[in-house]
């Protein structure tokens, strides 16, 4: 017979020292204390005395050391905390890149292993580290996150829980060397551990955090979520029109944070003048292929079609498959090609009355350093 899936609830924060990890190992010991079977699969320390305390009584089970390029690095061992097979598992930091030839690629894919398996778990990560945000944490802190995970993960999660600390209290936490040692609490200051990132990004937690709640009302219940100047309606579904261009990166995660707080189905186009991409340079069909492959990883429909008439074929589809909003960017490149694409949208605009048109600005030649 097959178990029940687990359940997972994750401790959302907006920085590093917000108390996660120490929430989420208090409920682990309440857990015990309840007679409940909790065990650690994997537990980051960062040297944080009071954190480590907690996990005095827990039974922790031993990581696994995975050699990579003539070095050691530790992973959870995901199979032994299924041999164990608890009620409970604590997993820290749910977005980490598991280490190259690792049996998978991200945390995330084995949490699920263990609640496939029916096992609960217990989880932590900022909202930094959603895949739709990571544009918007760019433009607005300078700093691309690399260890990202799909929206759709954390929708699936059963409970998400908010770990709030207002921006002076966790500055005034790192100065006194809870959060970081001297040295790296002077680099964390250079990035995210400005006051004015940390409010924009404590704000970001709070919304996501209210969305979890509003993603779980029952279909029938009254929703006032707005997400720029629409409001969510009932029978909402989003077109993204995609090509080879960097943008279409920024479209497709745009169109996901979206079509998720209008509750909305959410499709993707591309068109080209023959069946094969002929029309593309190799390099512009790469691209155009890890564009299609990032939509479909955020659950997103993508759809070929074939003609000359790119306007035309968009909005026609778009009727078809009765779209109330087209998301379209119009790029960067040569004055000649900006010109090309505005007379695109514009005849999008003409020919798609009855929708909105939302046109997602290009901010791509930003560039800052990368977490």
């Amino acid at each position: 017979m097959t178990p029940a899936r687990g359940r997972l609830k994750v401790f959302l924060g907006y920085a590093a020292g917000v108390g996660k990890t120490y929430q989420m190992l208090t409920e682990a010991q309440e857990l015990k204390r309840r007679g409940v079977d909790v065990v650690v699969g994997y537990f980051e320390p960062h040297a944080r005395p009071e954190t480590i305390a907690l996990t005095e009584g827990l039974e922790i089970v031993a990581r696994r050391t995975v050699e990579y390029r003539s070095a050691s690095f530790e992973e959870m061992d995901t199979d032994a905390v299924l041999h164990r097979r608890p009620r409970v598992a604590v997993v820290d930091e749910f977005p980490h890149t598991n280490v190259p030839d690792s049996p998978r690629l991200k945390r995330w894919e084995d949490v699920h292993v263990l609640l496939d398996a029916g096992i609960d778990v217990l989880t932590t990560m900022n909202v930094q580290h959603l895949e739709s945000l990571n544009d918007q944490i760019w433009h607005s802190t300078g700093v691309r996150v690399r260890e990202t995970i799909p929206d759709w993960v954390l929708k699936q999660a059963d409970e998400v829980v908010m770990v709030d600390l207002t921006p002076g209290a966790l500055l005034n936490r790192l100065a006194r060397g809870v959060v970081y040692p001297p040295e790296r609490a002077r680099a964390a200051l250079e990035n995210f551990f400005k006051e004015a990132t940390l409010v924009a990004l404590r704000e970001l937690a709070m919304r996501q955090a209210a969305y979890a709640i509003e993603s779980r009302l029952p279909d029938d219940a009254p929703a006032a979520v707005s997400a720029g100047d629409s409001v969510g309606r009932a029978h909402d579904r989003l077109l993204l029109v995609i090509d080879p261009h960097p943008s279409s990166a920024a479209l497709i995660r745009r169109g996901r944070r979206v079509a998720d707080y209008l509750r909305a189905e959410c499709l993707a186009v591309c068109v080209s003048k023959s069946r094969d991409f002929g029309d593309l340079t190799p390099a512009a069909r790469e691209d155009l292929d890890r564009h299609l492959r990032f939509a479909r990883g955020l659950q997103i429909d993508p759809h070929v079609l074939e003609g000359a008439d790119v306007a035309r074929l968009v909005v026609d589809f778009a009727r078809a498959q009765g779209v109330t909003q087209i998301f379209v960017t119009r790029g960067r490149s040569r004055a000649l090609r900006s010109w090309f694409a505005s007379a695109f949208v514009q005849r999008i605009v003409n020919l798609a009355r009855d929708m909105q048109v939302t046109v997602v600005a290009d901010r791509s030649a930003r560039r800052g350093p990368r977490a």
